[in-house]
């Protein structure tokens, strides 16, 4: 099942022992197309921080209501790795907040998720000490995380052959394995065009310069593909 990651803006998001804020942005990795962070706003909780929350803590995004629940303490969460709201997150902050929440890491092996297909896990998250995290287990090369913001991204200019033929407006995300399938392109005018399907698999490069996405497929493609009919809770299967 496809979600709507637009309609997920704004929900609450409550940790085992209470809320923690609400939806703000995703961090989505521009390579693969798979949601890596969800971006909370703690508002006066965890004031002025920017908090990320990895799918290894949701699982699969099949809650319903408008409170998604992550599976950790307040605590934890106060206490993992800080961020810097103006930067962007690179590897190197990464393997340190994965080592705290003692989860494999998401770039090491040949699944979407590392090993795996999905981010589930058997076991609940274990944290270690930052002073601790900060050196125990592999070390991996520091590479580019290719993290994009969902938000940004939003109102980019979709390119194909024919030229600029719309704007993108929303993401479905696969609810499994947090993947994006699908980008919704509003062609025409912005508030008279029709919203259609592009499937991620279209999608040639991300300029981010020039705020355009570019597709491999025809601007009569495009015109051909399925429209979307966003309901308030769940798009297409």
């Amino acid at each position: 099942m496809l979600r709507s990651i637009k309609q997920l803006y704004g929900n609450r998001l409550g940790a085992s022992d209470g809320e923690i804020g609400h939806v703000k942005d995703f961090y989505f990795d521009d390579q693969n197309w798979a949601i890596r962070y969800l971006v909370a706003e703690t508002g006066t909780w965890l004031p002025g921080r920017q908090v990320l929350i990895s799918p290894y803590s949701l699982g699969r995004l099949d809650q319903t209501g408008k409170t998604l629940r992550v599976n950790l303490t307040r605590k934890q969460i106060e206490n993992s790795p800080s961020i810097e709201s103006h930067k962007p997150v690179s590897r190197q902050y990464e393997e340190e907040y994965y080592r705290y929440y003692g989860w494999p890491y998401y770039w090491e092996g040949s699944g979407l998720w590392g090993l795996s297909g999905f981010p589930i896990l058997e076991l609940p998250a274990v944290t270690l000490p930052l002073d601790s995290a900060a050196v125990i287990g592999p070390q991996p090369q520091h590479a580019d995380a290719h993290l994009r913001s969902a938000q940004a991204v939003n109102g980019y200019h979709l390119r194909t052959g024919d030229g600029i033929i719309g704007h993108v407006c929303d993401f479905m995300m696969d609810a499994a394995n947090w993947a994006i399938g699908q980008l919704v392109v509003k062609t025409g005018h912005r508030l008279s065009g029709n919203e259609v399907l592009i499937p991620t698999k279209d999608v040639d490069r991300i300029c981010y310069d020039e705020s355009t996405v570019f597709a491999t497929l025809t601007g009569a493609a495009t015109a051909q593909s399925p429209a979307s009919h966003l309901t308030p809770t769940d798009a297409t299967a």
